[in-house]
């Protein structure tokens, strides 16, 4: 059991209230699981500046400052590195895939925990609440924010084993339930040149998703690929640069509910994370359907 939480905003008044209202949300799913958690954050000027790239990183003994100065140095440009938590924060007025490169190169090791133009991604062990007062989140603005809380069943709780699994430029998967056939599937991308972080499930979806994308899939079509081809119980939300997007399996035993309004996209495992929001009495609600995909572009 596991929480899932999406907010994808219209309006771009509450941008500035993005993280309180995440938080919240993310905090109203502590009790579906408590031992990680993880967000992932678009448009926050303070984390991801406009005009830069930006790579999140988890498992790197640096400093900041020794960071900041080593990427420099390579990239021939200013880089920038903040740590929030246990998230090393990197950005540069670079495409983000060519600091990525960069990073990898400088640090082989190294957890990449996602990377794009106004995307970041932060993570950690421990109970969501906490995590959330320990990134600041209640002060991040944004434009859309995903958020996931994990009771582990298919791997270790660490870092990596968390949600979102950011692995494509600007991309983010969480995922309520398992997938029966990822072994093979991760075989299958394995052959095809796709590389792993961890034995986590949801990692080959999020695998498999950007593997659609590069080929030059829209999500909806991606997402439907997912339905025809992984066995499972599931709810998923992907998020990229402009769209969110909801699918649940043909059985729709992980429940999920979306909520509308012209202000603003929600999607929660529970009501409850989403009762708080501005406007929510208004709003259209419903439970998704099985094996229909519901998107929203920017």
């Amino acid at each position: 059991m596991c929480g899932i939480v999406g907010l994808h905003l219209r309006n771009p008044e509450l941008e500035p209230r993005l993280g309180e209202l995440l938080a919240r949300m993310l905090g109203e799913m502590q009790d579906r699981g408590a031992d990680s958690a993880g967000i992932a954050v678009y448009g926050n000027d303070a984390w991801s500046p406009a005009g830069h790239g930006c790579v999140s990183v988890l498992e790197v003994d640096v400093t900041p400052a020794d960071a900041a100065a080593a990427l420099t140095a390579a990239v021939g440009q200013t880089v920038e590195a903040k740590l929030v938590d246990e998230t090393l924060v990197i950005s540069a007025p670079v495409q983000s895939e060519e600091l990525l490169a960069v990073v990898k190169a400088t640090y082989p090791d190294a957890l990449i925990a996602g990377f794009g133009a106004d995307l970041t991604v932060l993570k950690g062990v421990g109970a969501p609440r906490d995590l959330a007062l320990r990134w600041g989140l209640d002060g991040a603005s944004g434009w859309q924010g995903v958020g996931h809380t994990r009771m582990a069943t298919e791997s270790a709780v660490t870092p990596s084993g968390a949600h979102p699994y950011a692995v494509g430029p600007e991309q983010c998967l969480v995922h309520n339930g398992s997938f029966s056939n990822h072994a093979t599937i991760r075989r299958e991308l394995r052959a095809a040149g796709v590389g792993f972080d961890s034995e986590n499930d949801t990692e080959v979806g999020a695998r498999f998703v950007a593997h659609q994308l590069a080929q030059g899939k829209d999500v909806e079509t991606a997402l439907k690929e997912v339905c025809t081809t992984f066995d499972g119980f599931y709810t998923l939300l992907v998020s990229n640069h402009d769209s969110f997007a909801v699918v649940r399996d043909a059985i729709a035993c992980k429940p999920a509910v979306i909520a509308e309004t012209d202000d603003w996209v929600a999607m929660a495992s529970e009501f409850r994370a989403l009762a708080h929001l501005p406007g929510v009495g208004s709003a259209r609600i419903w439970e998704p359907e099985p094996e229909v995909v519901y998107a929203w572009t920017r």
